[in-house]
């Protein structure tokens, strides 16, 4: 997590130096000076996240329900939790009504063990995000970003198929097309950032998307030469 954390705050210090730089948010602009404009981490930001919450499975699982009665599958800081059994708990949780909606569903908390790990995660990316947002703050950039809901383009379990905002409102698929690349990565996205991995192997040099590290590894300088060929 603090790889990816501080990978992507580099990525978005970049782009407040050169949006400090020329005095603009325009994402053209800002393309054309070789960074990353925030929509554009934004629609990223909504892929990959909502990528990594299908690995969890599903909200309600037999196997999840297993696992950890056997042991083998325990909640992040299983300690923490006074029942490490839950064997007549229950929880609830959100899905599709069938009708557009959402209704609430209880389950038993050993099959729920998939969707508390999820939210867990969920809390755990929240935190990056709080600490990006407050770069653009002290940057005095008006954005915001944000995670979408659990159930957005969502590939496995109650919300599989299911087509939603980022809000988690179900909606149609008319409107999911008419609006899929206000929401997640387009071809042309994906195209331009394709376009700016370009190599940088010169000591203390970094791509002209990304700001330098804080500091080197093991407090080593910027330009410290981990690599001789």
């Amino acid at each position: 997590m603090f790889v990816g954390e501080t990978g992507i705050g580099r990525v978005i210090k970049r782009t407040l130096e050169v949006m400090k730089e020329l005095d603009t948010d325009d994402v053209a602009t800002l393309r054309k000076a070789g960074v990353i404009d925030l929509p554009t981490v934004q629609r990223f930001l909504n892929f990959w996240f909502t990528s990594s919450l299908d690995l969890f499975g599903s909200e309600s699982s037999s196997n999840a329900a297993n696992y950890f009665s056997n042991g083998i599958k325990g909640r992040p800081d299983e300690a923490k939790f006074a029942d490490h059994v839950e064997a007549d708990t229950e929880m609830t949780i959100q899905v599709p009504d069938g009708q557009g909606g959402v209704r609430n569903e209880t389950v038993s908390t050993r099959n729920g063990m998939n969707e508390i790990t999820r939210l867990e995660y969920v809390k755990d990316c929240n935190v990056g995000v709080t600490r990006w947002n407050m770069a653009l703050k002290r940057a005095g950039v008006n954005f915001e970003l944000k995670l979408p809901s659990t159930r957005f383009r969502r590939q496995v379990g109650a919300w599989a198929g299911v087509l939603t905002s980022p809000e988690g409102q179900p909606i149609t698929q008319t409107e999911f097309d008419a609006r899929k690349d206000e929401w997640l990565p387009s071809e042309s996205d994906n195209a331009f950032v394709k376009s700016l991995m370009q190599r940088v192997t010169e000591p203390g040099k970094m791509a002209g998307w990304i700001a330098p590290p804080d500091r080197g590894i093991n407090a080593n300088p910027i330009e410290y030469a981990y690599v001789k060929l």
